[in-house]
């Protein structure tokens, strides 16, 4: 009887551990380089939709899901932004924030405000006055690519610099 108690509890505990460890088992995301280089990760890295705020200077910078902190090419493409702000005192500029298609819209709205919002706090470290950037989201109602894959997902996935009226 107790042989037969003890018997149970261990594989009772034997069970458990096998089921707690296969919940602490992380799957290893691997994202390869797809279509000539144009995503790392789950970031876009082509430059297929991306215009020029001015010469040299793209205008827009990419993030990863559901992020809205700023990559290293993000940083070096806003500091960019911001050497021609400088040299242009009297150009204001919106940043636009942009989500994916997945997500509520109430969700998106909020992500593209924080990208949007992440732009201009760098572009403020750099020197480039808050009276000068306005910040808009659209959310996910105007994606660059309308494709339902990952790759379109992280095109859509950004923040536009684009010259105020």
């Amino acid at each position: 009887m107790i042989l037969s108690k003890i018997f149970k509890n261990t594989l009772l505990l034997l069970a458990a551990c096998l089921v707690l460890s296969a919940c602490a088992t992380k799957k290893e995301v691997t994202t390869s380089t797809d279509i000539q280089g144009q995503m790392q990760s789950d970031v876009y890295t082509g430059t297929d939709t991306v215009e020029y705020l001015a010469d040299g200077v793209p205008d827009r910078v990419f993030f990863a899901t559901n992020e809205s902190i700023l990559t290293t090419a993000s940083r070096e493409t806003l500091r960019a932004q911001a050497a021609w702000l400088r040299k242009n005192s009297s150009i204001n500029i919106v940043l636009e924030g942009h989500a994916d298609e997945r997500g509520t819209r109430e969700y998106n709205l909020a992500l593209g405000e924080r990208r949007a919002n992440s732009a201009k706090d760098y572009l403020m470290t750099y020197g480039i006055s808050s009276d000068r950037i306005s910040v808009l989201s659209y959310g996910k109602e105007r994606p660059v690519d309308g494709g339902s894959s990952p790759l379109a997902w992280s095109k859509n996935r950004r923040s536009v610099t684009v010259k105020a009226n």
